[in-house]
């Protein structure tokens, strides 16, 4: 048989792809979380309003054709005030302050329009963001309650996207929500599913509670973390864009990276404030 007449075999996507580049960028953020989340109130305070500024000023750039000075720095001047606010232990004044700056930056695009979206941006990242502050507290050290508590979080979180991506590029398999994110699947999901629930019922036995308990805790935090990114997925496909923004290699955004992180601390907040004792550290 000649060489032109050999059957062309179609390149294979790869399973796993930018697999080495999303683990170094992952590493990278945990290495810079890790300190801040140990020491907590104003290091872990700042760390997270640094991340907010960023997450806002990518909203505003997805969210806003032509955003002015005043679209970039209300959001900011409410972030400021929220997080001293919080760091006073004046919550309520902090959740005053997003309302104020919600209404503000709607107003600045009156006539731009838009105006729901800028107050939405700040809802949406402020809101997460100074209950992960609050949810962390200012004590210091691993065997704290805000730590333990926060950790828990995060590493459930974080399994459930690490199960989802190994799952759902290995299964493949039926779309979980097409229409939102077509790359999603629901072997993905299952898989998240479950490598969350096995890291949740580690994490409760290392730090002293019963690995069951960790299990049916991480249930509703893997559900919430997946809602948030279809959520985000759903804003970025109703704003026409891809990433919210290029800063984290292989994942895109922080708001791309942080979605599923979230929508899961305002559940668990919410949970918090029904069941006090539902975390007994």
């Amino acid at each position: 048989m000649s060489a032109h007449n050999l059957p062309v075999v179609p390149p294979q996507k790869k399973t796993w792809k930018n697999l080495g580049l999303r683990a170094v960028t992952g590493l990278i953020l945990s290495v810079i979380c890790i300190v801040p989340l140990y020491f907590g109130g104003w290091v872990w305070a700042v760390l997270i309003a640094i991340f907010s500024g960023r997450m806002l000023y990518e909203w505003v750039r997805m969210s806003d054709p032509e955003p002015n000075f005043l679209a970039y720095i209300i959001p900011i001047i409410g972030l400021i005030i929220g997080v001293t606010y919080i760091m006073q232990g004046q919550h309520s004044l902090a959740g005053f302050a997003v309302v104020i700056t919600a209404i503000c930056a709607g107003f600045n695009r009156l006539r731009r329009g838009g105006v729901l979206w800028s107050g939405l941006g700040v809802l949406y990242i402020l809101i997460p963001s100074f209950i992960m502050i609050m949810l962390r507290g200012t004590e210091t050290g691993f065997a704290t309650r805000g730590f333990s508590l926060l950790i828990f979080i995060i590493l459930c979180v974080v399994a459930a996207d690490v199960g989802a991506y190994f799952g759902g590029s290995y299964f493949k398999g039926k779309k979980l929500a097409p229409t939102l994110s077509p790359n999603k699947t629901w072997s993905g999901a299952i898989s998240g599913f479950l490598f969350a629930l096995i890291i949740g019922a580690v994490s409760a036995a290392v730090i002293g509670l019963l690995p069951i308990y960790g299990a049916l805790l991480a249930a509703p935090i893997v559900i919430l973390s997946v809602l948030g990114d279809l959520l985000e997925s759903a804003l970025k496909r109703r704003l026409d864009v891809k990433d919210s923004g290029g800063v984290l290699p292989g994942h895109g955004g922080l708001l791309d990276r942080l979605d599923s992180l979230m929508m899961a601390v305002v559940g668990a907040a919410v949970l918090l404030y029904m069941l006090p004792n539902i975390w007994p550290l």
